[in-house]
């Protein structure tokens, strides 16, 4: 790195998708099908899905393995099985990490109207995020935290965190990463933390980020020796930001 803040702005159009009868994911690297050498990852980020399902379908069980798992909900619901034992719903405001380690078995569906009353015949809008452990082969395991309160403040709040100076997020198993996420009103502003590599991905609504311009829903930023730029909100918004220490191959 040579000290210049340099911004890569990402349209959500630009970006590879996968479609589906029952699902629509935008995906922010390669993913799937949709294989391209040069987007692998920024930072120790791979994915950043931005997933739609319809109601009363989802990802049926399948594998992970040595991957640290954050996922997001925008809105609706989704429920969450997995091979540990863990089930239950996920909403917004309610974050949920599960690292794959050794190996784990989940799935994740529409299906709230299972397990309550309801119809579910709302989709569920939710983004799932994956980073690199720091190393193979740990144990697997999964934690949850409701930070719905803490976000009606506008500030930015740390959801998933390994660096030991956010100690109050989930845990996940990388040192160098932590995810932050902003619940903006119109004219509301946050300053970016540090960000040797950073990840701002605009969820819903329309920003102002300093050094980039207007950037809209399904965008994303990506920022290499950046951080304590001001970020504003035009409208209603939320933002997740990745801060990241390192990268692959550093």
């Amino acid at each position: 790195m040579d000290g210049v803040s340099l911004h890569q702005l990402v349209r959500a159009d630009d970006r590879p998708t996968t479609r589906i009868d029952w699902l629509d994911s935008r995906h922010s690297f390669s993913f799937g099908d949709n294989y391209d050498p040069a987007n692998t990852h920024h930072g120790v980020l791979l994915v950043n899905n931005d997933d739609r399902v319809a109601p009363q379908q989802g990802f049926d069980t399948h594998p992970h393995r040595d991957m640290e798992i954050v996922t997001w909900v925008l809105s609706g619901s989704l429920v969450h099985q997995d091979s540990m034992g863990h089930s239950g719903v996920i909403y917004p405001g309610l974050a949920q990490r599960m690292s794959a380690g050794t190996g784990i078995r989940h799935s994740e569906r529409n299906d709230t109207w299972q397990l309550h009353q309801g119809t579910g015949a709302d989709p569920v809008h939710f983004v799932q995020m994956w980073v690199l452990p720091d190393e193979a082969g740990i144990e697997p395991g999964y934690d949850q935290l409701d930070i719905g309160d803490q976000l009606q403040s506008g500030a930015l709040v740390t959801v998933a965190s390994g660096m030991p100076k956010y100690d109050s997020a989930i845990r996940i198993a990388n040192r160098s990463a932590a995810l932050h996420v902003a619940r903006l009103s119109a004219g509301q502003s946050i300053t970016l933390p540090d960000l040797p590599w950073g990840h701002v991905f605009v969820a819903s609504g329309s920003v102002d980020l300093e050094s980039t311009g207007q950037a809209h829903s399904g965008d994303a930023v990506r920022i290499t020796d950046g951080g304590g730029e001001r970020l504003t909100a035009n409208t209603d918004a939320e933002v997740l930001i990745w801060e990241m220490h390192t990268a692959l191959g550093r």
